[in-house]
C-alpha cells in the first residue's frame, strides 16, 4: 500500500500577512518617490515651454532684425496679468510694450498648471536685434510648486539674452545673485 502525500499549496494566515506587511512598507515608501516624479516632470515641462519661447524670442530678433518682445499675458494677444497666467512673444516695432494692430504676435502660450507660481523680476523680456536683453530686461525666472522653494526651478536671462537654466546655488531656496534677488516661492 503506497502513501499519498497531500501537499498544500495555499498560505497560512501569519504568511499572508507578512507578505502583506512587506508590500505595504514598499509600497509607503514609493509613493512619495512617485509624487516628486510626477512633479518634478511637470515642473521641467512648464520650465521648457518658457525656455522654447524665449529662445524663440531670441532668435526672430536676430533672424529679423527687429526688437522682440515676451510678455506676460492673461488674454493671449495683450501684455497684461501675471507671468502665471500665460505669456505671448510678438514683434514690437515701435518699442512701447504694446501689442499694437499692425504687430504680429508670434507665439502664444496659455497660463501655467494650477497650483504653480512663476516669478519674474521684469514684466517683460524685449529682445535687441542682436538678441541681446534690452532696457535691462535680463533677469530670473522661477518656478515652484507645492513643494515650496527646495523644489525650485529657475531660468536665468544674462547679459547675451541665452536664456538657462539656474544653477543650484542660485536656487537654495532664495535666489542669492544680483540678477535673480528678490523673488522667493511665497
Amino acid at each position: 500500500m503506497s502513501i499519498k502525500y497531500i501537499y498544500n499549496k495555499g498560505l497560512t494566515l501569519v504568511e499572508l500577512l507578512m507578505a502583506l506587511a512587506v508590500v505595504s512598507v514598499i509600497l509607503a515608501g514609493s509613493a512619495q518617490n512617485i509624487m516628486d516624479f510626477v512633479l518634478n516632470n511637470r515642473a521641467a515641462a512648464q520650465v521648457n515651454e518658457l525656455q522654447s519661447s524665449l529662445r524663440h524670442a531670441r532668435h526672430e530678433a536676430i533672424k529679423r532684425n527687429r526688437s522682440i518682445t515676451v510678455c506676460q499675458s492673461a488674454d493671449a494677444s495683450s501684455c497684461s496679468g501675471n507671468w502665471e497666467d500665460g505669456w505671448i512673444v510678438f514683434m514690437d516695432t515701435n518699442n512701447n510694450d504694446v501689442v499694437d494692430a499692425n504687430e504680429q504676435v508670434l507665439q502664444r502660450h496659455a497660463g501655467i498648471e494650477q497650483g504653480t507660481k512663476l516669478a519674474f523680476n521684469q514684466h517683460r523680456v524685449v529682445y535687441a536685434k542682436n538678441g541681446t536683453p534690452r532696457d535691462g530686461s535680463n533677469g530670473s525666472f522661477v518656478f515652484c510648486d507645492s513643494r515650496g522653494a527646495d523644489a525650485s526651478i529657475g531660468i536665468v536671462i544674462g547679459p547675451s539674452g541665452r536664456p538657462r537654466p539656474a544653477t543650484d546655488l542660485e536656487l537654495s531656496g532664495f535666489y542669492r545673485t544680483a540678477e535673480t534677488a528678490g523673488l522667493t516661492c511665497s
